[in-house]
Parts: C-alpha cells; sequence; structure tokens
C-alpha cells in the first residue's frame, strides 16, 4: 500500500491574523482486496444481528436472516469470522461461544446453518453486544477488524452503560451501523459510527437488508491497512483547533488526540483499502508581521513508526488584502459541507420539538447550502422534507406530512459530502 498527501490552502494571511486552515487529501492505491488473495489471515469480522421481539414485525428476522447469510458469502478464505444474536444479552451465534471460525467453504456453509437458527424474542442491549464483539476481535491484536450491527429498535441497557462500553472499545474495531424500519434512534447508531469510526444509514425497507449487508461487507473486504493515522506536528506557540474528516463523510476527529511527543498527536484514521479521503485542518498560530514565514503544521499519515507521506501546512503574512482575502476553494467547499450536516441535524431537532419558523430557516440554508455546493444527493433528501421553492436562495416550505423513513434518511445521511473539483 502506498499513500500520497496534498494539502490545499491560502498560506496567506492579514496582519494580526492567527488561523491556518488547510484541506488535506490523503489516497492510497496499491492494495488488493475483495477475493484479489490480499491479507486474508489479518482481518476479523463480526456479524451481529438485533434478534429482538419486534424484529418479528415486517419480515424484518427473516430479511435480515437472508442479509446475514449474504454477507458470510462476501467473506474472503481465510477471514476470521463471528455471528452474534442481539436480544437482552449477547448471544454468540456461530462459531462456538468465545471462538472464532476460519472462513473457507465448509464454515461458510455451516454459518449459513446457524443463521437458520436465528430467531426473534427478547429485547435490546447493544453495549453488551458491542463488548462481546470487541472481546472477540481482541484475541487478533493489529487485524483489521470490522463489524456490521443491525437493529430495528431502542437500547434498552441502564443509562450511560453504552456509553461506557464505547469509551472503552473505541478504536479496537470499525462498526457500521444499520437501522431497520424508524423506531430506532437515529442519534443512538450515530453515537455508535462516531465513537467506532463507522458509518450509519437507513434500511427503510427489509427487502434491502441483503444488498446493504453485501455493500459493507465488500468494502470492509478491501480493506488492506488496519490501523492508519494522521499524525500532526506543530511548532512552539502552535495549536491544533480541530482536525475533521470531510469527505467522504463528515466526522470530528479533534477529541480523538492521543499526544505523541512534545508538540505531535496522532488522530485515528481507521482501516484502509485503495481510496481517497479529505480532512480539514485548523491550526492557530502566533501572529506575525508583513513578510513573516513559518511551519504552520506538518501532517503525516503513519502506521506505527512507519511515515508514508507528508504534506506541509504554511502561514505567510501580507499586508496585500487581495492576497490575504482569498479563499480557497477546498476550504470554502468543506466549510460549506460541514456546515451542511449541522444545519440539517438543528433542522430536524427544530421541526421535532414544533418549532417550525426554526426548522424552515435551518432547511433552507441547508437547500441553499447543497445547491452551491452541487450536493444534488443531499438536494433531494431535502426534497422529501420541505418543498424547495429557489435552492439558490433558500427558499423552502414545510411538508404538512413526512414520512418517518424520509426524515431519518435525511438525518443519517446528513453527513455525506461530495468532493470539489479540483481542477476548476
Amino acid at each position: 500500500m502506498t499513500y500520497s498527501a496534498e494539502a490545499f490552502q491560502n498560506e496567506f494571511l492579514a496582519l494580526g491574523a492567527t488561523e491556518v486552515n488547510a484541506i488535506v487529501t490523503v489516497t492510497s492505491s496499491g492494495g488488493t482486496g475483495g477475493g484479489g488473495g490480499r491479507r486474508t489471515a489479518g482481518a476479523t469480522e463480526v456479524i451481529i444481528v438485533d434478534a429482538s421481539g419486534s424484529m418479528q414485525a415486517e419480515g424484518r428476522i427473516a430479511a435480515a436472516r437472508q442479509a446475514a447469510k449474504a454477507a458470510v458469502a462476501c467473506l474472503d478464505d481465510g477471514v476470521h469470522f463471528a455471528l452474534i444474536a442481539g436480544v437482552g444479552t449477547a448471544q454468540q451465534l456461530f462459531p462456538a461461544p468465545g471462538e472464532l471460525a476460519v472462513a473457507t467453504v465448509q464454515t461458510r456453509a455451516e454459518a449459513t446453518w446457524a443463521i437458520d437458527r436465528l430467531h426473534a424474542a427478547g429485547g435490546t442491549a447493544m453495549g453488551a453486544w458491542l463488548l462481546l464483539a470487541a472481546q472477540l476481535v481482541a484475541q487478533r491484536p493489529g487485524t483489521i477488524a470490522h463489524a456490521i450491527m443491525l437493529t430495528d429498535g431502542d437500547n434498552g441497557e441502564r443509562e450511560g452503560y453504552l456509553q461506557s462500553v464505547l469509551d472503552t472499545i473505541a478504536g479496537k474495531f470499525t462498526v457500521d451501523c444499520r437501522g431497520v424500519g424508524t423506531n430506532w434512534k437515529v442519534s443512538e447508531l450515530r453515537k455508535i459510527a462516531d465513537a467506532m469510526l463507522g458509518t450509519v444509514d437507513i434500511v427503510a425497507r427489509p427487502a434491502d437488508l441483503t444488498v446493504a449487508f453485501e455493500q459493507m461487507m465488500t468494502t470492509a473486504m478491501g480493506k488492506t491497512a488496519a490501523d492508519v493515522q494522521l499524525k500532526v506536528w506543530t511548532p512552539v506557540n502552535a495549536t491544533v483547533r480541530f482536525v475533521k474528516q470531510v469527505e467522504p463523510q463528515v466526522a470530528d476527529l479533534t477529541g480523538k488526540r492521543v499526544a505523541d511527543g512534545p508538540r505531535a498527536a496522532r488522530y485515528p484514521l481507521g482501516s484502509w483499502g485503495a481510496e481517497s479521503r479529505d480532512y480539514h485542518l485548523c491550526v492557530d498560530v502566533p501572529p506575525g508581521a508583513a513578510g513573516d514565514e513559518m511551519l504552520a503544521a506538518r501532517v503525516s499519515i503513519v502506521e506505527g513508526d512507519t511515515v508514508h507521506t507528508q504534506a506541509l501546512v504554511r502561514a505567510v503574512w501580507t499586508d496585500d488584502a487581495a492576497l490575504s482575502t482569498r479563499i480557497n476553494r477546498q476550504v470554502a467547499h468543506y466549510t460549506g459541507q460541514a456546515e451542511l450536516a449541522d444545519t440539517i441535524q438543528a433542522g430536524i431537532e427544530a421541526r421535532k420539538a414544533g418549532d417550525d419558523h426554526t426548522a424552515t430557516i435551518k432547511f433552507g440554508r441547508a437547500a441553499q447550502l447543497a445547491h452551491e455546493s452541487g450536493n444534488q444527493a443531499t438536494s433531494e433528501l431535502l426534497a422529501t422534507v420541505v418543498e424547495i421553492e429557489d435552492a439558490a436562495t433558500g427558499t423552502v416550505r414545510l411538508r404538512r406530512k413526512v414520512a418517518a423513513a424520509d426524515e431519518m434518511a435525511l438525518d443519517t445521511r446528513s453527513t455525506k459530502t461530495v468532493r470539489v473539483g479540483r481542477g476548476q
């Protein structure tokens, strides 16, 4: 696997300015996966299926069984895996409790037979499910570890328990969360996905679960690096204000900072395959005089002690307003995309609270931002919640009736972004 990193910024600052912004694009290539003979001994997969009583409704448990079978079929030979039935406790469905199976034609068939025993009865205990997954993953430290977690309802554990589990297991493996139907909480699954560097999405119709599981597992099989990190070094008197992933989705990494020496820190990026992601770095520096230059940050992509590539973020002070007021297109674009996600979520909360005035303002701003950035997917999702009269000016009207699935789709996908064109 090879990596490259490139910083996009306007390095010119006005006199007295102290804030430096840059978008760092990280691209990896050269890995093989998805059945291509990649790291077969270096991956661990756990499939967690909600088997609570509510999964009996609308054919969800039958659809979940089919989806789990499809996910197992996507496993590369040699991958270690396990299946968990999620009820009021975590029950290992396959292989024997506390063990991991190694994917072969035989074990995939045995797992499929085990899935046929999956029936809906019991409660929902997401913390317990994730804790068991963590215990299984811990048997193979240093491997590429990933879990799929499906649910259709609210967590039933005592308040604070799920958070305590997440605090314990964060960074140990990646978790992609999917909610089927509309009786689960987006905020709950988003909390899990954020802590575990994964994704969250709605599968409104049980019939669509198989495709969703296949997509998640195929993506997981393409990962070839287990624990990639973004290391940021800053000079004396400079501090990192925030580090955010801004493409393919918005994720704030600032709180995941781990110190690495007196002036450096690492931020976890999770597992990687052949892909590209964008990160927004904001650094506070001491003010300089006209003509002063400084290295504001050195950004490195690392695995353990190996430094794969670096990008430099600079600051140059000028009294030329034409230089200092120029806004870098990449920074402006992704600042707007982050605002778009926040604005949509604020609009949804206002609508739920019955504050139609605030909801209209927020959704109007969201429609405007989506239009300006060319985020057509988000514009289409917004159109299910509001009638967009003029996207350019952000003029919208709330729809009187909104399907719960449409609102949840807008919420879960609000953090998905579009990449700015580099050559424009």
